[in-house]
């Protein structure tokens, strides 16, 4: 006999997903986890990263239908969003304020979880995988400088991809990999807006599976 819905009633769309997925099974789990008593409202620096990141990616795709990523075209483009295109300010200043947030609440959470001891065993692995989420958010910053391709991103780009260079042995190739060629140019956009638009966010969405995995599996850490 098929299972009823929570509430009660007997559905059949409810009961078909039941019956493939055993949904009840998956919010039983969910509803059985309780939130520890020390838990306060510092716990939900990590949270507010994770919706930042959303309203990142949101606004972001947006900006897709209309960026041309071309040394030619970029700059223009990103003026036609700026004053032609619907709420295309709007959109743009979303991004750049949720940003600078999403930045401010992820330096708050590495500081709420270092001082509450977060980091300590059997968390390092969790504690890794934030670090890494913490330098790809970084790299998002140092990326999405440079697309307007206006004086300040070209030169934003110009100094961040010759910093390599400093580096015994593999210096010279990684600003030549960064840049696409030996100068900056548009293999250099490319490249950026490529990092920035798609290879970053999967890659930071992977790790944030994986981040909320652990959580998941060993609870939230308890107070000093």
């Amino acid at each position: 006999m098929a299972n009823s819905s929570p509430a009660g009633k007997s559905s059949p769309v409810y009961d078909w997903f039941q019956e493939r997925l055993e949904l009840q099974a998956i919010a039983d789990d969910i509803s059985a986890k309780y939130v520890p008593p020390h838990v306060n409202i510092f716990y939900c620096l990590g949270g507010i990263t994770l919706v930042c990141f959303l309203i990142q990616f949101a606004t972001g795709f947006a900006m897709t239908f209309y960026y041309k990523p071309t040394v030619a075209e970029a700059y223009a483009s990103v003026q036609y969003l700026m004053s032609d295109v619907s709420f295309g300010w709007l959109i743009r200043s979303v991004h750049r304020w949720s940003a600078s947030m999403m930045v401010l609440m992820l330096i708050l959470h590495v500081f709420r979880v270092y001082l509450t001891g977060g980091f300590k065993s059997p968390r390092e692995l969790t504690w890794v995988t934030g670090v890494t989420m913490a330098v790809i958010t970084v790299s998002f910053g140092v990326t999405g400088y440079s697309l307007p391709w206006d004086q300040v991103g070209y030169w934003a780009v110009k100094i961040v991809s010759g910093v390599p260079a400093a580096l015994p042995v593999v210096g010279d190739f990684m600003v030549e990999l960064l840049r696409g060629g030996e100068s900056v140019g548009q293999s250099t956009l490319t490249r950026f807006y490529s990092l920035h638009t798609f290879v970053m966010p999967w890659l930071l969405a992977v790790f944030m599976l994986i981040h909320f995995l652990m959580i998941r599996k060993q609870g939230i850490s308890g107070p000093l």
